[in-house]
């Protein structure tokens, strides 16, 4: 047997081989090992050097190939995989599969230690049902931003919308709620209740696309606020305008407005009203001379207190009073729940103040100076941005004419709870 450790050309001669040909990592570099019979060797002449003269050349060409396979291998992670053609969904699994591997290799969670390290935690300051969990990751506020499904969380918004707007609408107030959408900048979501359950027809609108959409037949305003505006889920917003869908925005600016809010203190207000038909408190009735007010004068007998509603800073937002209602039954005339704006800390305990069942809210304007304290520096009437409330009527019929009963009923209601609630709790407490 002879061996031979011959560099291989580029283009091979034929060579007649009977023995064993041995493949190693040296064929990476061009490098051949053949082991042969040797025909000018007789057997006799082949003694104990030759053979170590081979295996040594055996060692060191297998000793070259893992040196060489090493070096191929350290340098592998740092090889862009778009550089070699693959398929690009196979790039995709590999991407994730070592960036899963890096994680679980860097970031351990206790869990990884099994149960027995997972430390007994409870704290009675988390929210309710949060008690077992960390502080730290505990998220009990959330928002209505829309994100992507794609790309870095962090990137996903370019810019967060600080006021939200809702409006609750039927298709055939689409004209008047695309006007009232544009008096509104940017930084205001708008998110649209749905009572006729037709949504689609929307897409018209290019803010449409961008706003939120909520679809329940033949419900309230005040069911959806009820359901959907949850402090805890509108929490990023600084205000909330609760509004209904017939209303003039000639004069109004969105920015304008709460400009004149924060600059006045306001935590519960409304535009004022331009009265053009129909019955309207002096209290909400927009004033040319200033640009907000807190009070009013109205009717002898009507105000028990200057700083009490229907005289001191509390907005038509909702209804009148019961006694109210009757005069109004007397004179045909109906006045609905308008364009309340609430600040994100007002919202809260008014939220809270809202009875499941009493979808109408008749009786909570009366109640919202419980809220904000004091009620006659912090509710009031921005005179300088106005709208006009419109109203609509079906076959010569006030608007809501069939459920009116059903209003008043709730107003009582509404009242039984709330004065129930005031003795429960003065009872509790022993106070007179």
């Amino acid at each position: 047997m002879s061996g031979s450790f011959n560099r291989v050309p580029n283009e091979r001669k034929p060579q007649k081989t009977t023995g064993i040909k041995v493949q190693t990592l040296a064929n990476w570099y061009d490098v051949d090992f053949t082991l042969q019979p040797s025909d000018a060797m007789p057997p006799h002449q082949i003694g104990p050097g030759k053979k170590s003269s081979d295996g040594a050349r055996l060692v060191i060409t297998t000793i070259l190939g893992v040196v060489f396979g090493f070096f191929v291998g350290m340098s592998f992670p740092s090889v862009s995989l778009t550089k070699i053609n693959l398929p690009s969904s196979l790039i995709s699994s590999l991407d994730v599969a070592i960036t899963d591997i890096h994680k679980t290799t860097t970031s351990k969670s206790v869990e990884d230690h099994g149960p027995s390290n997972v430390p007994k935690i409870y704290v009675p300051t988390n929210p309710r049902g949060a008690e077992l969990l960390p502080p730290g990751i505990v998220v009990s506020e959330s928002d209505l931003y829309l994100r992507r499904l794609w790309g870095e969380p962090s990137e996903d918004l370019k810019k967060k919308p600080k006021y939200l707007v809702t409006f609750t609408v039927g298709l055939d107030q689409k004209n008047n709620i695309d006007a009232s959408v544009k008096k509104f900048s940017e930084d205001f979501m708008i998110m649209l209740f749905h009572y006729d359950g037709r949504v689609s027809e929307w897409d018209q609108f290019e803010w449409s696309k961008n706003a939120i959409h909520v679809s329940v037949k033949k419900q309230t305003k005040w069911w959806y606020a009820k359901r959907f505006l949850h402090p805890d889920i509108v929490a990023s917003y600084e205000y909330i305008f609760i509004w209904d869908e017939d209303l003039g925005v000639e004069h109004f600016n969105g920015n304008k407005y709460i400009e004149l809010v924060k600059k006045h203190g306001l935590e519960i207000s409304q535009p004022g009203l331009e009265p053009n038909n129909g019955l309207t408190w002096q209290m909400t009735k927009r004033r040319g001379d200033r640009e907000v007010h807190k009070d009013t004068e109205e009717k002898p007998g009507w105000c028990s207190d200057p700083h009490l509603p229907p005289c001191a800073a509390y907005p038509n937002f909702l209804s009148f009073s019961f006694s109210l209602c009757m005069l109004l039954t007397r004179t045909t005339r109906f006045v609905e729940i308008m364009a309340p704006v609430f600040s994100r800390e007002a919202w809260r305990c008014v939220w809270h103040l809202i009875q499941n069942d009493l979808v109408h809210g008749w009786g909570l304007d009366f109640a919202l100076r419980r809220c904000v304290e004091p009620a006659h520096e912090k509710i009031g009437v921005v005179d300088s941005q106005w709208i006009i409330h419109q109203g609509q009527s079906e076959d010569g019929k006030a608007p809501w004419e069939g459920v009116r009963a059903r209003c008043r009923r709730e107003w009582a209601e509404f009242q039984s709870r709330l004065n129930d609630a005031d003795k429960a709790y003065l009872d509790r407490n022993g106070k007179e």
